[in-house]
């Protein structure tokens, strides 16, 4: 029986290590990203020119892991324009409207970057996680997504 313990303790001992390991590693990542910062552009663009333009269309942005990572949901409306989105040269970033912070996508080894690099498939969703360190974005507050050259602005975090 205290074996048992033994086991389950090393564990979970285990476990919380490699947690604070993997949000130390955001807090690195979110300082990278703050050589990033860039002036958000001043006219937002409607959904259907962010469709036409980008072939995509921003679903949601959430908080998720306890608020400690931001998920960006959108669809593809169109494979071919929405290509350069999965590049792994181009590095996603997200900048809180009100402070200027901005959240990098982390790289996490063994597991990769928090998002897809595959070839974009028509009609079908997907992610893009951003570390939150300190859950520093709040529900409500308004961010916007800088993929490459493009831009979703004012999202408001759900």
């Amino acid at each position: 029986m205290s074996s048992d313990k033994i086991v389950v303790t090393s564990a979970v001992k285990g476990f919380a290590l490699g947690m604070a390991a993997f949000f130390l590693l955001f807090s690195s990542y979110f300082a990278a990203a703050e050589e990033k910062k860039e002036a958000v552009a001043d006219k937002p663009a409607s959904l259907g020119q962010v469709e036409e333009r980008w072939g995509i269309r921003p679903l949601s942005i959430r908080q998720t892991a306890e608020g400690y990572m931001l998920d960006f949901r959108y669809r593809i409306i169109d494979a071919e324009k929405a290509a350069p989105f999965f590049s792994p040269k181009i590095k996603p970033y997200l900048i809180d409207e009100a402070s200027g912070a901005v959240m990098a996508v982390p790289n996490v080894p063994k597991v990769g970057s928090m998002r897809s690099t595959r070839k974009p498939v028509k009609d079908k969703n997907y992610a893009i996680l951003f570390a939150n360190p300190q859950m520093y974005i709040k529900p409500g507050r308004k961010v916007t997504v800088v993929i490459g050259d493009f831009k979703a602005e004012h999202l408001v975090v759900e």
